[in-house]
């Protein structure tokens, strides 16, 4: 049960991500966060680049978790398939998360 969760995790925590940022963009929308300026960015976009920043480094700190610390899979298939699917997060967390950077926001 435990390799099964240590599998599972990364993309665990990209859901949540995920969820917490597409959180955060509407809570920004509603507040208002696109009018405040901060230097060459808006509150707005500076509160998504962050929150999308810090999901990536989640993620590649839970990656690199699995290879040296208990929480790692200790069997030869668990540590395979957990390190894929910590990739898959990795991944999945750059494509999914990345209109933050790229497009507009508060419509």
């Amino acid at each position: 049960m435990r390799d099964l969760l240590r599998i599972l995790a990364p993309l665990v925590l990209w859901l949540a991500s995920f969820s917490a940022i597409y959180g955060l963009h509407g809570l920004g929308c509603a507040q208002g966060w696109a009018q405040i300026t901060l230097g060459p960015l808006t509150l707005f976009r500076s509160m998504m680049i962050v929150a999308w920043l810090f999901a990536l480094l989640a993620q590649f700190a839970l990656l690199g978790g699995t290879r040296t610390w208990p929480f790692g899979p200790q069997g030869g298939f668990a540590r395979r398939t957990g390190m894929l699917t910590g990739w898959a997060a990795v991944v999945a967390t750059l494509w999914t998360l990345q209109p933050v950077m790229t497009t507009t926001s508060c419509a």
